[in-house]
């Protein structure tokens, strides 16, 4: 009787150990993929110049944006890839053409990749990125724009030394939010999507990693809200630092 006993405890014992260790190892982030634009830079500078393009129309900055989000998953549907600066400068010239603005090309060109290419990092993010690195993850961007476009902004804002890598849809000519380029990214960081977290600023991008099977940290940065018909993501965080500190110690947790 006492034998039996003692399996069934042993049992119960090794049963919740096992749990444990999958619900841990199920847990476990190797790579941090990081967005680029509002997510971890500030655009300020560039919507200034966008709205002085547009004779000051400030209030056209989001039909712009969105417009040049659009376009770009047209692109990717019709197999017709163009840098995503370019899909700016043509979304640029419809809304002022659609608003009755004068504006060339070369004044949209100036108006959007000048300032987009010396974008300051937002305040929290270097110290957030040391928290990172302290812990032991893996820190790499994936980014809409090209990649010779997002080195020059990382050098630029002085973020690259904390950077394990930089990955640019530019090499697959898929845009995000396409379950394409997340697919891609974990290939390129060698990870499963559960071994992986999108930090983004944006409910588009959170949806896309969400369906493509990684763990999700939504930036709450001011304005930006996620879309309501998709789960929440993992975490909701107001920047990144809170999520830095919230995340655990990589180190321990491969322990």
């Amino acid at each position: 009787m006492k034998t039996l006993f003692f399996l069934f405890i042993t049992s119960i014992l090794t049963s919740s150990f096992s749990s444990t260790e999958e619900i841990r190892k199920e847990q476990e982030i190797k790579v941090i993929f990081l967005d680029v634009n509002e997510t971890i830079l500030d655009l300020n500078n560039m919507r200034s110049s966008v709205a002085k393009a547009l004779d000051g129309r400030s209030d056209l900055l989001d039909l712009w944006f969105s417009k040049m989000l659009h376009y770009s998953l047209v692109a990717s549907d019709i197999n017709r890839y163009e840098h995503f600066g370019t899909i700016g400068v043509a979304t640029l010239m419809m809304v002022a053409e659609s608003h009755h603005i004068n504006l060339t090309k070369e004044d949209a060109k100036k108006a959007i990749i000048t300032p987009l290419r010396s974008l300051p990092a937002h305040p929290d993010v270097e110290k957030g990125l040391q928290i990172l690195k302290s812990k032991g993850y893996r820190v790499i961007t994936l980014t809409n724009s090209s990649f010779e476009g997002v080195k020059t902004q990382m050098d630029n804002a002085n973020l690259t030394p904390y950077l394990d890598g930089m990955l640019s849809i530019e090499a697959i000519k898929v845009y995000k939010p396409h379950l394409e380029s997340y697919k891609w990214a974990l290939k390129q960081a060698g990870v499963k999507p559960e071994e992986a977290l999108m930090v983004a600023a944006h409910g588009w991008d959170i949806a896309g990693a969400q369906a493509g099977g990684l763990k999700t940290a939504f930036i709450a940065r001011p304005g930006k809200v996620l879309y309501p018909l998709v789960e929440k993501p993992t975490y909701e965080v107001n920047d990144l630092i809170e999520l830095a500190t919230l995340l655990e110690d990589q180190s321990q947790a491969m322990n």
